[in-house]
């Protein structure tokens, strides 16, 4: 199986800057994509971008010059760096992994268990 566990959350100011982390481990034979949602309270989870695994990257418009995406696909790791944090970003992070098990079975909905953004106005 997969597993992803995303780091970098925390407490910033608006204004400021973090960069989040997620790693996957586990049966992977290749990762195909790996998207960053968000989760405020009381709200639905919303994407806020892909990456794929030659690099090619999309993002809500509410990321878009923003936060940036990138991969260390020798690590199995994607990396949201964020700047310009408003308040509205606060939310709980997820990653989500989709690729290939090394028995050839595709897989994706592979989430981990979320990083805590705060931006304080």
């Amino acid at each position: 199986q997969v597993e992803v566990v995303e780091s970098g959350g925390g407490l910033v100011q608006a204004g400021g800057s973090l960069r989040l982390s997620c790693a996957a481990s586990g049966s992977i034979f290749s990762i195909n994509a790996m998207d960053w949602y968000r989760q405020a309270p009381g709200k639905q989870r919303e994407l806020v971008g892909t990456i794929t695994s030659s690099g090619t990257t999309n993002y809500a418009d509410s990321a878009k010059g923003r936060f940036t995406l990138s991969r260390d696909n020798a690590k199995n790791t994607v990396y949201l760096q964020m700047i310009n944090l408003k308040p509205e970003d606060t939310a709980v992070y997820y990653c989500n992994v989709r690729g290939i098990y090394n028995d050839g079975r595709e897989f994706s909905g592979s989430w981990g268990q979320g990083t805590q953004v705060t931006v304080s106005s």
